[in-house]
């Protein structure tokens, strides 16, 4: 009698035919060594892919996917992982036996592997069936079975602290299981989509840097000259000259208005052609700036329009959370991004978030780090609460997965004063700082915070001194609506500016923030009249030149800046004028890492006292600003160490938050102002990630510019109230009414009464 044919899959709509289980396992194997060699884990990664899935080997496994499964659309629901857990934790340990245990709900604790391993040493029925499909997918994979380990790579092995080689291996984990995960969901989107695994090829970085200089070269001649393009042009060559040093922790100050995205895209290629680095990571902290610097760089690298070649520039920073658990989820994994490009720009929470998840969607990325340069753009915007665990997570990344990090920012925040870089060499690459700071000085500053100062005799100044072209950039979304309000009579009919005044907030689409900061400019180079009230978003590298800015008091590198964005080309022979004003009922985020920032500026930097751009003044504030929040290092994620190097992959994911949970929530938003056909376009995205079929990252990749942000407590509302849908995972689509001016203000919904807070 012949034997059973084994399946990994049901059949693909587009082939027809079902997915061999020997197929699967020895593709995704291969997918996982490719990945994983770049950090010397190619034979481990390898493995735990063939062997990820051999629990789908039994008959009843095989039977629920025929007839249950098949024909119902529905989960197979019967486990499928401890087969191969218990094959890895003989052959490479019990430690990255987490890999195939987690390589749908994500990686748990070491207390879960020996619950799960123990159990398969009895007589149960998870027992029996794990023995039986190791019979038979043998029979037709016989090399998942071996006499010999795999051990781990030497530089692990040698490291001779307990506490290093402990949160060295947690890395190393993730790093192997974003291998296997990604391996997997590639070959099984493949299957499904009737063809082969979608793997980019390897970039020529020397092209690419050759054209990113025929494009900047283009993009110098299209700009009106101003008078500090001649130190821009001096921090550029020092860029590009550093770019030639080992690869390493690099440290990139320079002022705001000293064209650092170029100078870091500059280095940034460079580095990776000179060393054979696979691909460039761009991370900011914004939204906008990730906009901003994806259209730079895609201006510069992608190739022209109609042109036959790929795409260079992969943007991305949807937050969107997919996984799920087994079952409808798995589909929803298969949406996520996985960065197989060249050149990615994204969050740093969407990247720091990976790289301290447990799920797969989210980690499904992580081996593209290796191998890679990283520039972490604006890094003063790191949240101090976590600084810890982030330091220790870069330098294993540079000391042992081939990775060069560029600490990029106006105001570089004393990181070498912390444990976690000690003896990781400092790479500059400008020489002198101070002197460029000097030289770019272009504005002054006045201060009004005295207990007089309120929202309405701000927007009284505004509207009587401020001129034509102002920005006010305040500290919270509830604030720029109200100053917005405020300054245009809406609610009251008060209206003090008498030129158009536009609203940013993360309430806004991504795609309408982009409209907004589009038009901005232009009537800023068209020299006519506009005022802008924003959060913090345009403060940290969006290039928009203000002859005023008003900044609502906040730490000193807020202060610095927000300055940025006022006389950034340096034509106002008197300088800029930056107004730090604090009102009295103005708000403030409540963490305690912000309050000690706060506290920390007092102490240094107002009237008679420091400016903001003082660099002497700067390492003090941030040295007093540690300080603050405890010797102990708590306060600033010593707790999140703790875990990591107990391997406690859950409670690290829980614990591990760059962001306040109420507000991480993603909303799609079709706007009215949108034509039928990309209206019609994001309801057959929906639709698609909706579908019992994986549908890939392309949706989530088309949907990124109609996101908006909420904090949870009002999408929940928004969802009893029926005026959001869900969609997948915790996206929702918006169906209420939207602003076009403030996007969903928190202060004027659709239906109040739908709301409860």
């Amino acid at each position: 009698m012949p034997e059973r044919e084994l399946f990994a899959h049901s059949r693909s709509p587009r082939s027809g035919y079902r997915h061999r289980l020997a197929d699967h396992l020895r593709g995704s194997a291969a997918l996982a060594r490719s990945f994983a060699e770049v950090f010397g884990a190619g034979e481990a990664a390898e493995y735990l892919a063939l062997v990820h899935d051999v629990g789908k080997g039994c008959c009843a496994w095989q039977d629920r996917l025929v007839f249950h499964s098949e024909p119902m659309g529905k989960p197979v629901g019967i486990p499928h992982k401890e087969a191969g857990t218990v094959l890895a934790a003989r052959t490479v340990g019990r430690q990255l036996a987490a890999v195939v245990q987690g390589h749908h709900g994500g990686l748990p604790d070491q207390d879960k592997i020996k619950d799960v391993l123990a159990e398969l040493r009895g007589a149960g029925q998870d027992a029996d069936r794990a023995r039986e499909a190791t019979r038979a997918v043998a029979r037709v994979v016989p090399e998942i079975l071996r006499d010999d380990r795999i051990l781990p790579p030497a530089w692990l092995a040698g490291l001779e602290s307990p506490h290093r080689r402990a949160l060295a291996l947690d890395v190393f984990t993730r790093m192997v299981f974003s291998c296997v995960v990604d391996a997997d969901y590639l070959d099984t989107a493949a299957h499904f989509a009737g063809g082969r695994p979608r793997v980019g090829v390897h970039a020529d970085m020397g092209e690419l840097l050759r054209r990113f200089e025929r494009g900047r070269a283009r993009l110098l001649t299209r700009r009106v000259a101003s008078p500090v393009d001649g130190l821009r042009e001096r921090v550029y060559e020092e860029a590009l000259t550093a770019a030639a040093g080992v690869p390493g922790m690099y440290v990139l100050h320079v002022p705001t208005g000293g064209a650092k995205t170029i100078a870091a895209g500059g280095f940034a290629l460079r580095h990776a052609a000179e060393h054979g680095l696979g691909r460039v990571v761009f991370a900011v902290p914004y939204i906008s700036i990730t906009q901003q610097n994806a259209d730079v760089y895609r201006d510069l690298l992608d190739p022209p329009e109609g042109s036959e070649d790929e795409p260079v520039v992969l943007e991305h920073h949807s937050s969107v959370e997919l996984d799920e658990g087994d079952g409808a989820g798995a589909w929803a994994r298969l949406a996520a991004e996985n960065w197989d490009a060249p050149v990615v720009v994204t969050t740093t929470v969407q990247l720091f978030q990976s790289l301290f998840a447990r799920k797969p969607s989210a980690m499904r990325k992580l081996h593209r780090l290796a191998g890679s340069v990283i520039v972490l753009d604006e890094v003063q915007a790191l949240p101090d609460r976590l600084l810890i665990p982030i330091l220790s997570v870069l330098r294993d990344l540079v000391e042992h997965f081939g990775a060069s990090v560029v600490l990029a920012s106006a105001t570089q925040p004393s990181f070498w004063s912390l444990a976690q870089l000690d003896g990781v060499p400092r790479r500059g690459m400008v020489e002198d700082v101070a002197g460029l700071f000097e030289a770019l000085r272009r504005v002054r500053y006045e201060w009004r915070l005295g207990p007089e100062v309120t929202w309405e005799s701000i927007a009284d100044e505004i509207a009587s001194e401020g001129g034509d072209q102002v920005l006010t950039i305040v500290n919270t979304t509830r604030d720029s609506a109200r100053l917005h309000r405020l300054l245009t009579g809406a609610g009251n009919g008060r209206i003090r500016v008498a030129v158009p005044v536009w609203h940013l907030s993360t309430r806004m689409t991504a795609g309408h923030r982009r409209e907004v900061i589009r038009h901005v400019r232009g009537e800023l180079a068209a020299g006519r009249g506009v005022h802008v009230v924003s959060t913090s978003l345009i403060e940290a590298g969006v290039d928009v030149d203000f002859p005023r800015v008003y900044r609502a008091w906040a730490p000193a590198e807020a202060l610095q800046q927000a300055a940025g964005r006022c006389n950034r080309d340096g034509r106002l022979a008197e300088g800029g004028t930056v107004v730090v004003f604090r009102p009295v009922d103005g708000g403030v985020p409540k963490d305690l890492s912000y309050k000690a920032a706060m506290d920390a500026s007092a102490e240094f930097f107002g009237p008679d006292m420091s400016a903001p751009d003082d660099l002497d003044a700067l390492g003090l504030y941030y040295e007093k600003r540690w300080a603050l929040q405890g010797i102990d290092g708590r306060s600033m994620g010593e707790g999140v160490q703790e875990l990591r190097q107990r391997w406690d992959f859950p409670a690290v994911a829980d614990e591990f938050q760059m962001i306040d949970n109420r507000y991480a929530q993603s909303v799609v938003v079709i706007r009215p102002e949108e034509p039928d056909e990309e209206r019609d376009t994001i309801e057959t995205d929906i639709a698609s990630l909706r579908g019992r079929f994986p549908s890939g990252p392309g949706p989530l990749r088309r949907l990124q510019p109609h996101m908006a942000t909420l904090p949870r407590h009002e999408v929940a509302a928004a969802l009893r109230a029926g005026l959001a849908e869900p969609v997948i995972g915790d996206l929702v689509v918006w169906r209420g009414y939207y602003d076009p001016v403030r996007g969903l203000d928190a202060d004027d919904p659709e239906d109040r009464g739908g709301y409860v807070f």
